[in-house]
């Protein structure tokens, strides 16, 4: 009689498709002890986060009331973000409720910076990622990246090069739309390798392929890579942009795009080491060398044969939004970023807008049309990781009034007459870290438009050329990699289900820690050697 096929085999597609950024105990796959250190920290951050709120409103700080309000609510949800003691999105929507009930601002003022484009971005891209994830395409694009000679053999080989991949596009394209764009190629790797290790026997029956180590490195990769690659040019992020046009404001001095890129080259290519490094010395692939993996990847391309009405339709959508994402860049590079023909095009081609014109492409182009079906169906939208959607928005709703209220401003100014701030490399200390704490709890755009404008005047006050400390914080904010409000592209891969906000929190904080030592080091140096800012 033959074996009956196990029962509770899992399914690798469909527990990627169906992924969810917060999960509760009863709904994850836990160890004894995971599951006791789960259930403290949760508890933990039930009271600490009330505590915490209350004992920072009690101090008597000299501060406007509402800038200690911000001050006491934003702690606490930061406590429900690092704790998960309530669902991550709910934890900043009760933020953003007591922003309004404790009269911060006005609702609508509170409720405004969640029309961002950046919002846009993540509905768009994530509506594509589902129809490249339902209809097979990033299945096909992994193997594809499988396939290069010298990559295919290894999870190392693999993480490398698709970070190497993500830095040099990031670079040109938008951080948030090149991460948006790779996801789905990244969840289709990974659910080559789960299946491999389920087919090998290497894992249970049941696993859930959402918490492999190796689905950690990929993410991380893919969000870190795209932080350090954006930082290459000044088109590449838009702290880049907003720091460049407050130190051109303030100093005079002009950075040219050559000046940028090779100020930030060696700085890039360092950090991109570490992140190849540490994340696989953090997160070891359950699995190094992946043998037979070349004719495995051979017989599985085979065996998908041509693409499909839907596929062809889904490259129609993708392709028509990535090269949308690309033109500003192309306009920069050729006609420069001071021109008038790169603002027009870059305004007009804004990345939210055209996410949901490619997202809205899936609805228009048809599969059968005699039955009216389109590529996909609404009920296909609903099921995108709206959480995040939310997490982002109260991210962006705190950044924005940091900088309104101006609590960030009271901050860092204390900040400076505690230390006593006196010369060109404290100020530039303290500018680096500023930086990356504001863009921790905010997002990197925020931190550069908050941090910038505080950290001049501090050094115009103190006698000393405000370039270098503006420009180190123009630098950090794009390193804050702890948390999903820190940058887009971290809020999009733990969209993905894939990184436990704890391990985020573990391997953030080392690249915290050496971006900032980095920029210390290498920043002033360049500047010095490229004679730029004098």
């Amino acid at each position: 009689m033959a074996d009956e096929q196990p029962t509770n085999r899992t399914d690798v597609d469909k527990a990627l498709l169906g992924h969810a950024t917060y999960r509760s105990l009863g709904e994850q796959r836990l160890s004894p002890a995971e599951e006791k250190f789960e259930r403290g920290r949760r508890t933990v951050g039930l009271w600490l986060a009330p505590l915490v709120t209350i004992v920072f409103l009690a101090l008597p700080l000299d501060m406007e009331g509402n800038q200690q309000t911000l001050g006491g609510i934003l702690l606490g949800v930061i406590v429900l973000w690092i704790t998960e003691a309530v669902p991550i999105p709910v934890g900043g929507l009760i933020g953003v409720a007591f922003i309004v009930v404790l009269n911060v601002v006005p609702p609508d003022d509170a409720l405004r910076p969640f029309g961002s484009s950046t919002i846009f971005t993540f509905i768009g891209a994530f509506i594509l990622a589902q129809a490249m994830l339902k209809h097979g395409l990033a299945r096909r694009f992994a193997f594809r990246i499988l396939a290069l000679p010298r990559v295919g053999g290894s999870t190392t080989g693999v993480i490398v090069a698709f970070g190497g991949i993500t830095c040099l596009l990031s670079a040109f394209v938008s951080n948030t739309a090149t991460v948006a764009m790779l996801l789905p190629t990244a969840l289709g790797i990974l659910g080559v390798i789960a299946k491999l290790l389920q087919d090998r026997g290497m894992v249970a029956e049941d696993f859930d392929p959402l918490r492999l180590r190796v689905g950690t490195a990929i993410m991380l990769m893919l969000a870190y890579g795209a932080s350090v690659g954006g930082l290459l040019t000044p088109v590449g992020t838009p702290p880049n942009l907003i720091g460049r046009g407050l130190i051109e404001e303030a100093t005079g001095e002009r950075i040219s795009f050559a000046q940028w890129t090779a100020t930030a080259l060696p700085i890039c290519a360092l950090m991109f080491v570490a992140l190849a490094v540490i994340l696989l010395l953090l997160n070891r692939p359950e699995i190094r060398r992946i043998e037979g993996v070349s004719d495995y990847v051979a017989k599985q391309r085979e065996a998908m044969g041509p693409l499909s009405r839907a596929e062809k339709n889904t490259l129609v959508a993708f392709g028509v939004t990535v090269t949308l994402w690309i033109v500003p860049g192309i306009v920069a590079l050729v006609a420069g970023n001071d021109s008038d023909v790169y603002a027009a095009i870059s305004d007009r081609l804004n990345e939210g807008i055209v996410a949901v014109l490619g997202a809205s492409l899936l609805y228009l182009l048809p599969t059968d049309w005699s039955k009216r079906e389109f590529t996909l169906r609404w009920r296909d939208a609903a099921e995108i990781d709206w959480g995040t959607i939310l997490l982002f928005g109260t991210g962006i709703i705190f950044g924005s009034l940091l900088a309104s209220t101006g609590l960030a401003k009271t901050l860092g100014e204390s900040a400076s007459d505690a230390l006593g701030l006196s010369s060109i490399v404290p100020i530039t200390i303290f500018a680096v870290v500023l930086a990356i704490v504001v863009s921790e709890t905010t997002s990197n755009t925020a931190s550069a438009a908050v941090v910038v404008p505080i950290i001049i005047p501090i050094a115009v006050a103190a006698g000393a050329n405000p370039f270098v400390p503006a420009l180190a914080a123009t630098f950090a904010a794009s390193f804050g990699f702890m948390l999903p409000v820190s940058t887009p592209q971290n809020a999009v891969v733990y969209g993905s289900g894939v990184v436990p906000i704890t391990k985020m929190i573990r391997s953030g904080i080392s690249f915290d820690v050496i971006g900032a030592v980095l920029i210390l080091l290498a920043l002033p140096a360049m500047v010095a050697l490229l004679g730029i800012g004098t």
